[in-house]
């Protein structure tokens, strides 16, 4: 690989990147199309679609055959109006309304860690190695994802090295590159030292107990105790979580996935009563909408609201009466 070719591929995330890679092979082997394509191709390719795949599911795909496309030098076939046609039909006579990830609640998560340190402390007098060590990787993992609000990736591209913690204030956590980060100047985020669910005893705790000094975080451990040199895959992040939860007791663990613990932090955040702007700025969103995603308010259709206008009109119908 060329230098050239070396920037060009740290430009692109590594999940986008085997994202493509599954997309370009879907569209040549699984539906059967030949690149470089036509319009009429890629139309007649989403269409044939349009009933099995939710339409995110479709613009990612058009995303990446773009993307190859324009690295081959052809010109994108995506762009063509009966491709955004076809796209908006589809739009409209499949419409599908966003799912989003079950947010993980403080009680849960005290609920979780609490699982998680009896399992600890029952390895302990048990002498059961792996099971120590893998536990202590899971709250580490937990709390700072919760604390943080990080995204899978992140969690999974943590380097010790990058990491500065002082004790009994927080700790400095260096981040190279994100999604949040566009121009990949990287970010230093600050996670504080609790009373309790402490995200930086737990970092401590774990590569402690794992005689780490550098390199990833949070690495794979097998049943037998041996920790893997590479980070865990964003990919497993979610399967890790669900099996916790699922183990923890915590209800309907199929509904959460890695972005619970960003959407936890939001929520609880919003329910305490940070103001937004701080909340952007803490956990990284550049617009407003973006965080508005993320936010589960305490009272969602607004009844309270509402029954606090309705005991107004009535304040008002008294005095007048």
């Amino acid at each position: 690989m060329s230098k050239t070719d070396r920037y060009i591929q740290a430009a692109t995330r590594e999940s986008t990147r085997q994202s493509y890679r599954s997309a370009i092979e879907h569209y040549e082997v699984s539906w059967g199309g030949f690149l470089p394509a036509t319009a009429d191709n890629i139309a007649n390719y989403i269409a044939d679609h349009a009933e099995s795949h939710a339409l995110s599911t479709l613009r990612q795909r058009l995303s990446a055959l773009a993307q190859w496309h324009t690295g081959q030098g052809f010109p994108d076939p995506t762009k063509a109006p009966i491709v955004k046609k076809v796209l908006k039909g589809i739009g409209e006579l499949h419409p599908v309304s966003e799912k989003r990830a079950r947010p993980l609640q403080l009680h849960e998560l005290e609920t979780l860690v609490c699982w998680i340190e009896q399992r600890q402390k029952q390895a302990l007098c048990d002498g059961d190695g792996p099971t120590l060590l893998t536990q202590s990787r899971n709250k580490a993992l937990v709390l700072i994802g919760f604390w943080r609000a990080f995204r899978s990736d992140e969690l999974c591209h943590l380097l010790i090295e990058n990491i500065t913690v002082t004790p009994g204030e927080g700790m400095d956590i260096f981040l190279p590159s994100s999604k949040s980060d566009r121009q990949s100047r990287g970010v230093v985020f600050k996670a504080p030292a609790l009373s309790r669910l402490c995200p930086v005893d737990a970092y401590l705790d774990w590569i402690n107990n794992a005689g780490l000094s550098e390199g990833p975080v949070f690495r794979r451990i097998n049943q037998k105790g041996a920790m893997g040199e590479k980070a865990l895959h964003p990919g497993s992040i979610i399967t890790l979580l669900r099996q916790l939860f699922f183990q923890a007791g915590i209800p309907e663990p199929e509904t959460y996935s890695s972005h619970s613990l960003r959407r936890g932090f939001a929520s609880w955040a919003n329910e305490n009563q940070w103001d937004i702007k701080s909340l952007m700025e803490y956990v990284g969103w550049k617009d407003l909408h973006s965080a508005m995603r993320y936010i589960d308010v305490p009272d969602p259709f607004s009844q309270r609201k509402f029954e606090q206008c309705l005991n107004n009109e009535n304040h008002k119908s008294g005095r007048l009466e």
